[in-house]
């Protein structure tokens, strides 16, 4: 499992593009991890999957609602990861209204969530593969901080605990 002081996987996730521009075309598009972490404090928070009610309720809002005080206290981008496709991540960007302040990250084969460990098998479920809830503060793609709730749990995930530890780092 990904720990603290270690960089990030080397993988692709796809980020749904509204609009084209700055070599991005309308619709899915990579991003490399290593090149878009690399030289940039990023918040990364996961979850299992798109439009789930904790996540669409509490989750995700933290992390738009807090937005600016990230940047205040030197984030330059927040991430969200989720096992989906990129187009319904995009969806749920709109849903959510999260525009530039979070990247809805598709992680859709799960390759970043077993690249860290920190995979949540919901098979039986008959939903495959999913990512556990986490939240992690990463400077130049090295894990600074990393915060795992346990199943079931939303207590150390949250958009106000990696606040406080962005704050403090910077």
């Amino acid at each position: 499992m990904i720990q603290i002081g270690d960089k990030i996987p080397a993988t692709t996730l796809m980020e749904y593009s509204e609009v084209e521009g700055n070599g991005c075309s309308i619709g899915p598009n990579p991003v490399d991890t290593q090149k878009a972490s690399a030289g940039k404090t990023v918040a990364i928070f996961a979850l299992p999957g798109a439009f789930t009610p904790t996540c669409s309720a509490k989750h995700v809002p933290g992390f738009v609602e807090h937005a600016e005080a990230f940047k205040a206290a030197g984030v330059d981008e927040i991430w969200c990861l989720s096992v989906n496709d990129a187009f319904v991540m995009g969806a749920w960007a709109r849903d959510q209204k999260t525009g530039s302040k979070v990247r809805m990250l598709a992680d859709g084969s799960a390759d970043f969530a077993q690249a860290t460990g920190l995979t949540l098998d919901l098979t039986a479920r008959g939903m495959g593969l999913r990512s556990n809830r986490y939240s992690m503060l990463v400077q130049d793609g090295v894990v600074k901080t990393l915060n795992i709730e346990g199943p079931g749990k939303f207590e150390v995930s949250d958009a106000a605990t990696l606040l406080a530890q962005a704050q403090k780092a910077a």
